[in-house]
């Protein structure tokens, strides 16, 4: 091998040590991320339950208007300020970029 090779060759072997100290740190500094996102993670995965077992959510609210109608009306008030709200922020985040 030539010289020059011999120099790539040494530079490629010290980049590579440099990126797995690098990706060492980076999974050392990510670990607390891990667990905060996991309860996001479980939620996401309820969400996702909810919107394929549809049944499950008519079947409680039928059962909350039976019980009580004054609190669900109530609820159901309150659900549609948020819903209403919750698409304002997403229409000025679209719109934002």
């Amino acid at each position: 091998m030539s010289d020059r090779t011999m120099e790539f060759a040494q530079r490629h072997g010290v980049l590579h040590e440099r990126i797995a100290a690098q990706r060492r740190a980076f999974a050392t500094h990510a670990a607390p991320l891990e667990s905060a996102l996991a309860g996001v993670d479980k939620a996401l995965a309820g969400v996702d339950w909810l919107k394929k077992h549809p049944e499950v959510v008519g079947f409680t609210v039928a059962v909350g208007v039976v019980v009580s109608p004054k609190r669900a009306w109530r609820w159901t008030r309150r659900a549609f300020i948020v819903w209403r709200g919750w698409r304002s922020v997403r229409n000025l985040l679209v719109t934002a970029r």
